[in-house]
């Protein structure tokens, strides 16, 4: 690292010499509104002059997030000329954005809305013609609307970047320019997987999750049995949401407010997780000793699994034909558990809280359906139970602790709770695999080879018993498509593969609370480079803290196969607990 001299509002600093001026100014203590600081580093290209400055060997003001510091630089943030500038370009977007902020999801953390407030800029400065909109709410997973769309390219990027995907690209050009899939078509005529990653980096709300809570709200009008489960890294996030530091895990008040919006029964998907592990853990053994297609790979993201049947149809035989964690427990809870409730599965509403917006295409699937009955009816994300707990008036600081429902079910192991971050669902499997093979615990619980925070890719052999198992880990497709290829091209050396669809895995989910430091006074500047890690610790601390860390040890999974599922891979359970997939087209028929 070269240090440089420069001069911010006439003080003296030393900086990288690699920083733009936009993020040495942050690191020495100013913050210059712009609409790319919080975005995870999607976007470079300057494009909307909220950030310029006067900076000396420049020509007039410069964007500084793309303009680089150097030797003897003096910079000037508040002149009239620039603050002038900057208010200007902010009011040139609100000229063109649709205003109603009111109505907006993105209330509260709009970055639009907080530069506006910034620079003192206001609606109405400009007035004209405004560019022709597209609304889009026919996936089941995300809506855009490009009367908020502001141009920045972030989604673009991010789907890029994260996916190696190009579902987001700009339409047309000048006054007529747009983002869409490719021809304007909607996200649900295109090969787009529903992560919604291009959601978490949008500054307004241009895209967002399609809503459930009305659905929710109906079934409990109608008289349903209501029943709510909720996946593990939503304890992890949902906090944030209240003002509590990133990787705060606030399970007991979770389950609090659940209880306070009216849920029937409260559970933990954690418990569909064990059951997921036996299934998938049993299914890998068959594989591995009876010569079926390997390498096996998991498939609990709904992303994942989108993004295999769009692009490697192919290979769908290498994935395990096990539900995700919470379409199984939607099934027990519609079978066995309305059974020994006296209820009919048609009276009973599941709703799962995820931090995947992929789950709400997953959910309607006709694959997932029991007797033409889905297994689960309604998914909420994160965010959407912040929304529904702070409509209600709840207190969430004020809630006190308390425990999930575990009559019939419920219990669960430290295995079933790092499903929630990448690594998770490899290590919580090899847990049992090991045990299977050797009839002996693994005795150092923790997997270390296969974990990690970060996207990317993975690899450990580990030796069960004089079985050399050789793994790999990805999240992410970009990570995934090589891992994936290798097996195309017959070079793989794997047994056992697991894909999480976001990078860093559920922890990252499209529908977790935003990443956005400026809306985060309690958070330290590194916070971009540290929140998947908090969030994975939130999930690892609780597994230590576990006295059953083992799928294969929950008491009541073992009495659900003792009473009613016989065996993992019975009939049974094929029946509730597994499901198919299928090729399908890149772009439909535009109708």
């Amino acid at each position: 690292m070269s240090l440089v001299n420069i001069k911010i509002e006439g003080v003296p600093y030393q900086v990288d010499g690699s920083l733009t001026i936009l993020e040495a100014a942050k690191k020495c203590g100013y913050e210059i509104p712009s609409l790319c600081t919080f975005n995870h580093g999607e976007c470079n290209q300057g494009s909307c002059r909220v950030c310029l400055v006067e900076a000396t060997g420049a020509r007039g003001l410069v964007a500084s997030c793309v303009y680089p510091v150097s030797e003897g630089m003096e910079i000037r943030i508040s002149t009239p000329t620039a603050t002038e500038a900057r208010r200007r370009s902010v009011e040139l977007l609100l000229s063109n954005h649709n205003m109603n902020c009111q109505q907006c999801e993105k209330n509260g953390k709009c970055e639009l809305l907080h530069v506006a407030n910034l620079t003192g800029a206001r609606e109405g400065a400009f007035a004209g013609v405004r560019s022709e909109t597209y609304y889009d709410e026919l996936a089941p997973g995300l809506i855009r609307d490009t009367s908020k769309c502001i141009l920045c390219g972030r989604c673009i990027a991010r789907c890029s970047n994260a996916h190696g995907l190009g579902i987001l690209g700009f339409e047309n050009r000048g006054f007529k320019t747009f983002v869409s899939p490719a021809q304007n078509r909607s996200f649900a005529d295109s090969p787009c997987i529903q992560c919604g990653q291009c959601v978490n980096v949008c500054p307004t709300g241009a895209l967002m999750e399609h809503s459930e809570i009305a659905k929710v709200d109906a079934a409990f009008k109608a008289g349903k049995h209501v029943v709510v489960q909720a996946a593990p890294a939503v304890r992890a996030a949902l906090g944030e949401e209240f003002d509590y530091p990133v990787g705060t895990p606030v399970t007991g008040k979770m389950i609090a407010a659940l209880r306070r919006l009216g849920f029937e029964k409260v559970y933990d998907v954690n418990f569909g997780a064990d059951l997921t592990i036996m299934e998938e853990g049993t299914e890998l053994l068959h594989r591995l000793t009876e010569g079926g297609t390997l390498p096996m790979i998991t498939s609990c993201s709904p992303g994942w699994v989108n993004y295999a049947e769009y692009n490697y149809g192919d290979l769908l035989d290498h994935l395990s034909s096990c539900k995700s964690p919470h379409q199984m427990q939607g099934a027990i809870l519609k079978s066995y558990w309305a059974k020994e409730k006296g209820y009919k599965p048609e009276d009973v509403f599941v709703v799962s809280v995820m931090p995947c917006t992929a789950k709400k295409f997953e959910k309607q699937r006709e694959q997932l359906k029991v007797n033409d009955i889905p297994d689960v009816d309604a998914v909420i994300t994160t965010r959407e139970l912040a929304r529904m707990i702070k409509r209600s008036g709840i207190r969430f600081d004020r809630l006190p602790d308390e425990e999930w429902d575990q009559d019939i079910m419920g219990d669960y192991s430290g295995a079933g709770v790092i499903f929630g971050v990448t690594g998770g669902v490899m290590e919580a499997a090899l847990r049992t695999v090991y045990y299977k093979l050797t009839g002996q615990e693994y005795g150092r619980i923790k997997f270390d080879e296969v974990r990690g925070h970060d996207a990317g890719i993975r690899e450990a052999t580990l030796d069960i018993n004089g079985t050399k198992v050789n793994v790999a880990i990805a999240s992410g497709m970009r990570s995934a498509k090589v891992l994936l290829d290798e097996i195309r091209e017959g070079k793989s050396k794997y047994h056992f593969i697991e894909i999480m669809g976001c990078p860093g895995g559920c922890i990252n989910g499209g529908g977790q609370p935003y990443i956005k430091p400026c809306f985060m006074l309690k958070e330290d500047d590194d916070i971009l480079d540290t929140y998947k890690e908090k969030r994975a610790n939130a999930l690892y601390s609780e597994d230590e803290r576990q006295v059953v860390r083992q799928s294969h040890n929950n008491p009541q999974i073992q009495e659900l196969y003792e009473k009613y599922l016989g065996e993992p891979n019975s009939h049974k359970a094929h029946e509730l607990l597994h499901t198919s997939y299928a090729a399908r087209e890149g772009f439909n028929e535009i109708k």
